[in-house]
């Protein structure tokens, strides 16, 4: 009740609350539907409860906030059927079309209460998120910047961004460090978060720390292990996109889901659908290269065994002929055997001394048709996707070469090419 004062009405702030309460719930007696930002989620574990901070903005600026309140049992219906639909949980920075009430206490003044949210709404928004950050990215000719650099031919120090305690992660690792070719690889890990509302902050923290030591890696490689589809929304946004859409390493993904297609792993250079996947694609790099290596050595040894095989059947031949004559010779002279004796000992020491020269003859040029020994010599053998080169047929400006020479290897890149003139 109103009192007086000096011939003044005077009201208590209760009963002005209490006024204006009633108004509202007078007015405003039914739900209805609303469509905001939530700013900020405010849950709270220890309650269940949340209490969102809903803004409206126009042109950047927030023209309009309110504070709301979801209640425990109505926030794990609607999140659980946010999961279902969006495979992402309610969180901060979304657009919602919800279902509410407008109620007002005394001490919490103004809010409302939230009943539903429409998942399909925010679906919605979050497509056209996506959408907005590819045409984006191809206006600025930034799209295929990190899908056309080259992996080198055998990509063996990987910069991994992930986190150390996942499954993913430890698949990885295993995988490549148990392969069943012995094939070796220099992998350093970037801890990173890749789930969680700092996503974008945390990767590209560490890209800048992988930037800055680039010239010891050959790729970068992004792990998600487990988490299943929920927490993808992050992996469409511009800002992180664009990071590694113009990262100056090659960037392959297995971030570990089978649905639509993210547009990080869009930009990146290569994309495998899980950790393992990736693993098999580093190894199989390494088998592509030295299945035709392995080949090469084989046909090299099959050649020397022949070539000595046939000169050591000439050299028998040789032998038999000889004795065959230096028998006959003795079966019709046997008047003349001293003579004939020391002429065809002479004769076949001489002609052992020619096979003996011969032989060593033979074998040194064996020898030096040893690609080993041939590149000592200064020659090379070069390399362009694991084949050998024999011409210039197919060779373009841009290729990666692999030049194998006597003590190591040479990674170089076609600048221009001069072809021999035909007369």
């Amino acid at each position: 009740m109103s009192e007086e004062i000096k011939d003044r009405r005077v009201f208590s702030l209760l009963e002005v609350m209490k006024s204006i309460r009633k108004t509202l719930a007078d007015r405003y007696q039914s739900s209805f539907w609303v469509k905001a930002e939530m700013n900020r989620l405010n849950f709270y574990k220890q309650s269940g409860h949340c209490y969102p901070d809903l803004v409206e903005k126009q042109d950047g600026k927030t023209v309009a906030q309110m504070r709301a309140i979801l209640w425990k049992d109505d926030y794990r219906r609607i999140n659980s059927l946010f999961c279902r639909t969006l495979n992402e949980p309610l969180k901060d920075g979304i657009k919602l079309l919800f279902l509410a009430k407008i109620t007002f206490d005394a001490f919490h003044g103004l809010t409302l209460h939230i009943t539903d949210i429409d998942p399909d709404y925010t679906l919605g928004d979050l497509e056209r998120e996506k959408r907005e950050t590819v045409r984006k990215l191809k206006e600025e000719g930034l799209f295929d910047r990190n899908r056309q650099l080259k992996l080198p031919l055998l990509p063996r120090r990987i910069a991994v961004i992930s986190v150390e305690t996942s499954k993913g992660y430890r698949d990885f690792v295993a995988k490549i460090d148990r392969n069943a070719w012995g094939y070796r690889f220099f992998l350093f890990l970037f801890p990173s978060l890749l789930q969680g509302e700092k996503i974008i902050q945390s990767i590209s923290a560490q890209l800048d720390r992988i930037r800055k030591v680039m010239h010891h890696f050959d790729a970068v490689a992004i792990i998600r292990g487990g988490g299943g589809e929920i927490g993808l929304s992050a992996y469409n946004s511009y800002l992180l996109a664009r990071e590694i859409a113009l990262f100056p390493l090659p960037v392959l993904t297995g971030i570990g889901h089978i649905t639509n297609e993210t547009v990080v792993e869009m930009v990146a250079c290569k994309n495998l659908i899980t950790p393992t996947d990736l693993a098999d694609f580093f190894i199989q790099q390494f088998h592509n290269f030295s299945t035709p290596l392995g080949n090469m050595e084989r046909r090299l040894i099959a050649l020397s065994g022949r070539i000595f095989s046939r000169e050591r059947l000439r050299f028998h031949a040789e032998v038999k002929l000889f004795r065959s004559a230096a028998d006959s010779l003795l079966f019709h002279g046997r008047n003349s055997t001293g003579r004939l004796r020391e002429k065809l000992s002479d004769g076949l020491r001489q002609l052992i001394r020619e096979q003996a020269v011969w032989t060593d003859h033979v074998e040194k040029i064996i020898n030096s048709l040893n690609p080993a020994e041939v590149m000592k010599r200064g020659y090379s053998i070069t390399l362009r996707e694991g084949r050998a080169i024999k011409g210039l047929s197919g060779l373009r400006a841009g290729d990666t070469l692999n030049t194998l020479v006597s003590d190591g290897n040479i990674i170089s890149t076609v600048q221009t090419i001069h072809k021999k003139e035909t007369e």
